[in-house]
């Protein structure tokens, strides 16, 4: 990686402060060189990034919902059930029916900008806490019984603003819409990937997807992160089934 050996040329260089410089610059290059596909960042991305309060997030959240509802041009009674029984489930009923209150109000003062909207959000919160943002979105894309192929289009888009990885897109996506591989995509593996190369992508699937990973205060985001974390396993086991491994 770029750090270390930025970090020898300024040990060489400076002795011991010269490689702190040059490993701290070496991480910079790092991330603008790799950050799309792996949602990663620097060393010290997660101190300088900013961090969004409880209520701007629900309402976010919010704002994100009615946007894929409305994207395949109609709005489908279960998938606005879906979201107002998760939040009623996540933060009861008091507190669930004062964000909709909220929500409305700021809808009618406003027009909901996607791309505003998604990047405050990635200005100011995790990868990890992106990624089950948008496992959240599916679900409700699903909830009338199937994602339509504009729903499916409105979402690349969210997660293209989101800066969600496209193969951290399609693990999401497999997980709802299912297919021959589904599992092999869900673990973002090709299905001629080796038996050590499916253990390897499950371990390193399980880090990724684990809820812990996820540190706010959003519950509603936190049980995504624990559905998602169980396709994750139920993905593996399918395999493991499948090849035999043990």
């Amino acid at each position: 990686m770029i750090k270390w050996a930025a970090a020898f040329i300024g040990f060489f260089i400076r002795g011991f402060a010269g490689a702190i410089i040059g490993f701290l610059v070496g991480s910079f290059l790092d991330t603008l060189g790799g950050s799309g596909s792996r949602g990663g960042g620097s060393v010290f991305s997660d101190f300088t990034r900013q961090s969004v309060s409880p209520a701007d997030f629900e309402l976010n959240l919010l704002s994100l919902c009615s946007i894929v509802i409305k994207a395949d041009g109609q709005v489908s009674q279960r998938e606005l059930d879906y979201v107002r029984q998760y939040f009623l489930s996540t933060y009861g009923k008091e507190k669930a029916n004062a964000i909709f209150r909220t929500f409305n109000d700021v809808i009618k003062k406003r027009e909901v900008s996607a791309q505003r909207i998604c990047t405050y959000l990635a200005q100011r919160t995790r990868y990890e806490v992106r990624l089950q943002l948008l496992h959240f979105l599916f679900g409700i894309a699903q909830a009338d019984g199937q994602v339509s192929k504009a729903e499916v289009n409105k979402l690349r888009e969210l997660a293209g603003y989101l800066r969600v990885g496209l193969h951290d897109f399609e693990s999401i996506m497999a997980m709802f819409i299912k297919s021959a591989d589904n599992a092999y995509k869900i673990l973002e593996i090709e299905k001629s990937a080796t038996d050590d190369e499916v253990k390897k992508a499950y371990r390193k699937m399980a880090k990724k997807y684990h809820p812990d990973r996820v540190v706010m205060e959003n519950e509603a985001i936190k049980k995504g992160a624990e559905e998602k974390f169980k396709e994750v396993q139920k993905a593996y086991e399918t395999i493991q089934n499948e090849r035999g491994i043990s």
